[in-house]
């Protein structure tokens, strides 16, 4: 990490339903001290298998986490074994002017050696004047021994600042991870 990257906050996830980075809360800075935000997310275990692991945006004095977003996604796996590849678009996570948490990554298993790692970057979300685009990469431990990426981009079609992002699973909690918050320069 070069001296550009500031780390913001270090959470650490324990039987957690939701991890919380929110402007002004807890030496949270998601503001227009930098123009780009950089999310790290380490061993996410789930209590659950098979879950997804998931994000929404609140806008400034919002509530909810229901921004309207738009993204697309694609997925490359391969399995233990050798006998199964793939690289294809993602169409069962992705949305169109939707307001569900979005997707990072799915169907992570819950076995003691499986979870997700990644980053979320996050543009810009200060401003008044356009939509904040964001864009992710992670690799999972597929639930059926399988190691998958997935790569996401999009936007929160607002032109509201963005000052709240919550991480969660599609179902139960977050058994384990950390999750760190970087500004960047």
């Amino acid at each position: 990490i070069d001296d550009s990257m500031v780390l913001i906050k270090e959470q650490t996830a324990s039987s957690s339903s939701t991890v919380d980075f929110v402007d002004g809360t807890s030496d949270v800075v998601l503001d227009s001290t930098y123009p780009i935000y950089k999310f790290v997310y380490m061993n996410i275990h789930p209590s659950g298998d098979g879950t997804h692991f998931l994000f929404q945006g609140n806008a400034a004095g919002g509530s909810g986490y229901n921004e309207t977003i738009t993204s697309t996604t694609f997925v490359a796996y391969h399995n233990e074994s050798g006998t199964t590849t793939t690289l294809s678009y993602n169409e069962a996570i992705d949305q169109a002017q939707g307001t569900s948490f979005q997707t990072i990554n799915d169907v992570i298993g819950n076995d003691n050696d499986q979870c997700v790692s990644g980053e979320l970057w996050l543009f810009n979300p200060s401003s008044t004047t356009y939509v904040k685009h964001f864009m992710a990469t992670s690799n999972k431990y597929h639930q059926s021994d399988y190691s998958t990426v997935l790569h996401l981009a999009g936007y929160f079609n607002t032109t509201s600042a963005i000052d709240e992002i919550q991480f969660k699973m599609n179902s139960g909690n977050i058994d384990a991870g950390t999750i760190k918050l970087y500004g960047i320069k």
